[in-house]
């Protein structure tokens, strides 16, 4: 590793795929006027010195863009092909007019397939004028780079599909985890900051609940964690926070951390 520079993390939305509150429900959590119980579709901006990035872009991409005031954006990288990590997707034609280009959106050549599907009409040989314009990379499990800055896919599953986190230094962010190998999870040693889902206390069988979560934590060993992609079964923020761990936190929408990395 080179000499460390400092980044930052916002958190875009920390809530699962219904977001939170839910629609029609009336349950405490969705009832709380705690502003850290309200949470977005699960969302991150990484901000480096010459570099600005998000990780997944879901329902909520727009209100995300203009409650952060990003007026800038250089890429979008994407877990994986479910609606509440790609929808949102169509608004990137602000950035292409912002660039007049092309904007690169990094993914694996399935997540592209669902692109495909998702947004036909940007695709055609012919399209409509002022369609969201994509510039694929295809990203697959390992190391790669965008600009100076390298990164590390870390493959992850969501049930039986493929889902890929991500390590910038030392810190990492997994979304939509319920199994981990032992050879990704080597590549997670020796993090500051590790950022996981934990849906809520229940089993699942596509996410790590919390009892998964916290035993993946105690493997990895990151010297503090970050809980996100959280459902309103979870309960309070507040409430569950006060029997976490001390090196164990619940997420928020616009909690902001900073982190070492690597150029």
């Amino acid at each position: 590793m080179s000499d460390a520079q400092t980044g930052k993390l916002t958190f875009l939305g920390s809530g699962t795929s219904q977001g939170v509150p839910v629609i029609a429900c009336t349950c405490p959590t969705c009832s709380s006027t705690d502003p850290k119980d309200q949470r977005l579709r699960a969302s991150v901006l990484l901000e480096f010195p010459d570099l600005c990035i998000v990780i997944d872009a879901g329902p909520d991409f727009r209100q995300q863009m203009l409650r952060a005031k990003v007026r800038h954006l250089d890429a979008i990288l994407l877990t994986h092909e479910h609606k509440d990590h790609i929808a949102g997707l169509d608004d990137i034609r602000a950035f292409n007019y912002q660039r007049q280009a092309d904007f690169p959106i990094y993914c694996t050549p399935k997540v592209e397939l669902a692109l495909k599907r998702e947004f036909y009409y940007a695709f055609e040989s012919n399209p409509y004028p002022g369609v969201p314009r994509f510039e694929i990379h295809h990203l697959d499990v390992g190391r790669f780079q965008i600009d100076t800055y390298t990164i590390d896919a870390i493959e992850v599953w969501h049930h039986q599909m493929q889902v890929l986190g991500f390590r910038f230094g030392k810190l990492a962010y997994i979304t939509d985890a319920k199994t981990v190998t032992a050879l990704e999870k080597s590549k997670l040693q020796d993090l500051d900051i590790l950022v996981v889902n934990a849906l809520h206390q229940y089993l699942h069988p596509s996410h790590f609940n919390l009892a998964e979560a916290l035993e993946f934590i105690a493997e990895i060993k990151p010297k503090q964690s970050y809980l996100t992609h959280i459902s309103h079964l979870f309960g309070l923020h507040e409430q569950i926070n006060e029997t976490l761990p001390a090196n164990v936190q619940l997420a928020y929408d616009g909690l902001e951390l900073t982190f070492n990395y690597s150029v």
